[in-house]
């Protein structure tokens, strides 16, 4: 296949890239979205085979089929509960793998067309080192995603003292072994920036807390995307460089909204800076409000105040997700609905662990698009709401975010549900949230606890509802 044949099939791949990130904006073009981007990403790979110059194809069909498979066993067995911690592993994937491309490139520039081995161009030098650098925190940032996400580290912040100042010398020696690296072509140079940028990596995503897992999961996979650009311009490929750009920038962009829907900004993101303040998370725990009056409830109870609602708004949360109970949810609502109910479902932008988590859920349980409202649609209706069914959703409904100027999530938006008449929280416990905060809206006069998992209170209620 010819050069300008290549880069005519490359710019369709990158064309159908395009239309993939335009069908994943909204729920109900999300599946066209996918198809786009596995149509793409065939294109881009069979282009890529053909091109001249490609002739071990023994080992590159290998490693194909060894990904291929591993990729299809984990998406045919993966739980929807743990695929914000399958999405950190896959950017660790893409940031390791910018770093080996960079490695190669260093110690067999001829195969790349950039130069002899100690004769780099300064601008193949200047990409292939930002490309490590990216890929290197984007790895071990991910890494520790991974581990907070699965439960392996704490999703308490983990903060030492002087650690904005380490973060801060480590970037400055990051930037001077660049420069030294770019100056010299020299690999000692290339390995010590590499390594710290690993070591930064670490200490960029450790102090932020688990509430804000979904900025910093939107965020790598923004950084991600920036490392496969900037490897791309070292690999002289312009659909590397197209897709990555895409990837980078609906990151970045994504990261932006969902830091507006936390009132957080964006800078802190990018330098690690913002996080659950651990001495205020312990101290609120640690006071808790668990001394105060709650009123328990059951399924029977819930089923009945529902079944004599005349509009219920449904707010899922991490705990649906933890109990799989989104489909037994939906056939509950279709109950409501035959009796005259008119139910809603609300969705925070940061309900779950990663954006859009709620809205995958309920969509794989066929709830319909139309009844899934955003924050901003639905919020000032649950004034004039009945009952207000909070399945698992502790933070992204704690009033504290409103009072409390002590609080970590002081200042973040939160769905308005203490204003509807009546409040059935759905729990295992009466446990803090991801933030590790106390939630006061245990404790109102309006709210019932329906403690218990979320799936077996669902199938009560349905049962309760049929009878």
């Amino acid at each position: 296949m010819s050069i300008n044949l290549s880069a005519f099939f490359y710019l369709i791949s990158a064309v159908c890239f395009v239309f993939s990130l335009k069908g994943l904006s909204s729920a109900a073009t999300s599946r066209n979205g996918n198809l786009y981007g596995m149509c793409g990403m065939v294109i881009a790979i069979l282009t890529t085979l053909l091109t001249p110059g490609i002739d071990q194809y023994r080992w590159i069909v290998l490693a194909i089929a060894i990904g291929g498979g591993i990729g299809a066993f984990i998406a045919k067995n993966i739980a929807m509960t743990a695929l914000p911690q399958l999405v950190a592993a896959f950017h660790s994937l893409v940031g390791l793998a910018a770093v080996f491309v960079a490695a190669a490139a260093l110690y067999a520039p001829g195969i790349f067309h950039i130069g002899m081995e100690g004769h780099i161009g300064f601008t193949s030098l200047f990409e292939m080192g930002l490309g490590s650098i990216i890929g290197a925190i984007t790895f071990t940032g991910s890494i520790v995603a991974f581990g907070k996400l699965q439960g392996l580290i704490t999703g308490k912040p983990l903060i030492f003292p002087q650690q904005h100042k380490l973060n801060a010398l480590i970037g400055v020696g990051v930037v001077v072994l660049l420069l030294l690296f770019i100056s010299t072509s020299s690999s000692f140079f290339f390995w010590v920036m590499t390594i710290l940028a690993f070591a930064l990596g670490f200490l960029l995503i450790l102090p932020i807390g688990g509430a804000d897992m979904p900025v910093v999961i939107s965020m790598l996979n923004s950084y991600s995307g920036w490392a496969a650009a900037g490897i791309g311009f070292t690999l002289n490929n312009n659909l590397l460089i197209i897709t990555g750009a895409l990837v980078g920038a609906s990151g970045a962009i994504l990261s932006y909204i969902m830091c507006k829907g936390m009132n957080r900004s964006i800078f802190n993101v990018i330098l690690g800076g913002f996080g659950t303040d651990p001495a205020a998370a312990s101290s609120d725990a640690a006071a808790g409000q668990s001394d105060k009056p709650i009123k328990v409830s059951s399924g029977e109870d819930a089923a009945y105040i529902m079944g004599n609602a005349s509009s219920v708004i449904i707010v899922p949360g991490y705990g649906m997700a933890v109990a799989q109970a989104q489909h037994v949810l939906r056939e509950m609502v279709d109950l409501l609905k035959q009796k005259g109910v008119k139910v809603r479902y609300a969705i925070h932008p940061v309900a779950g662990r990663m954006p859009g988590h709620m809205n995958v859920l309920l969509a794989e349980a066929n709830v319909p698009y139309d009844e899934v409202l955003e924050l901003e649609e639905i919020n000032h209706d649950f004034s004039s709401t009945d009952v207000a069914f909070v399945i698992g959703a502790n933070d992204i409904t704690n009033p504290a975010a409103k009072t409390d100027t002590s609080s970590p999530i002081y200042g973040m938006p939160i769905l308005d549900v203490e204003n509807a008449r009546t409040v059935l929280f759905v729990k295992r416990s009466l446990a803090s949230g991801y933030a590790g905060v106390d939630n006061e809206l245990f404790y109102r006069d309006n709210t019932l606890m329906v403690l218990g998992d979320a799936k077996k209170v669902c199938e009560q209620i349905l049962k309760t509802l049929k009878e």
